[in-house]
């Protein structure tokens, strides 16, 4: 499985995330997020990361313009829409984009089975609050373009192999603090998820 390390405020952790096997970083540009980042601050940790990362920018209630502004600003290199939005708003943001299904019933899942998507336990925080999807809604589906979020860490990520899903994505399960991560937790999520 493919990791993506989310919440990202910092060039160390960013570096370690990477020298670690993280195959793509987060960075949430949503204001009341504890794990906010300024584009401008978040350019000055892209500037410095080696090529073949996956930069991803995060996204609360922005319009379309401004989410491709933010993502050319800062460097990012996918932006991921973690609000509920209509197919068009994919065009008009006109720039690489990750669908986010904020999951309360097990159909949710099987919505835009055909794109890759982040599958994300609803609530209303918009993301990094530790709560988990009941895995068992995604028994005898196809989960090869499914990124799976929501309440993993180190200690229940290997248990996901067996679904194929695509990737997953992890932010509060790795920190010490909000925005800074525990470098002994991401190493072990990581490892843990691609072994």
């Amino acid at each position: 499985m493919r990791v993506k390390i989310c919440g990202i405020t910092n060039l160390d952790d960013a570096l370690h995330a990477i020298d670690a096997g993280a195959d793509a970083l987060g960075f949430v540009f949503y204001p009341e997020s504890p794990r906010y980042i300024s584009p401008e601050n978040a350019q000055k940790i892209i500037k410095k990361l080696p090529p073949f990362v996956e930069k991803v920018a995060l996204f609360v209630n922005e319009t379309p313009d401004f989410i491709r502004r933010t993502c050319l600003q800062s460097g990012c290199t996918l932006a991921q829409i973690h609000f509920d939005v209509s197919d068009d708003f994919f065009t008009q943001v006109n720039f690489p984009t990750l669908r986010v299904i904020r999951a309360q019933k097990r159909e949710d899942i099987l919505a835009y089975s055909d794109e890759y998507r982040l599958i994300d336990a609803y609530c209303e925080a918009f993301g990094g609050s530790g709560k988990r999807l009941n895995i068992e809604w995604f028994e005898g589906v196809d989960c090869s373009k499914i990124i799976l979020a929501g309440g993993l860490t180190p200690e229940n990520v290997a248990t996901l192999r067996e679904y194929g899903f695509y990737a997953v994505d992890v932010s509060s399960g790795v920190e010490a603090a909000y925005g800074k991560k525990d470098s002994s937790r991401v190493s072990a999520f990581i490892t843990k998820a691609k072994t």
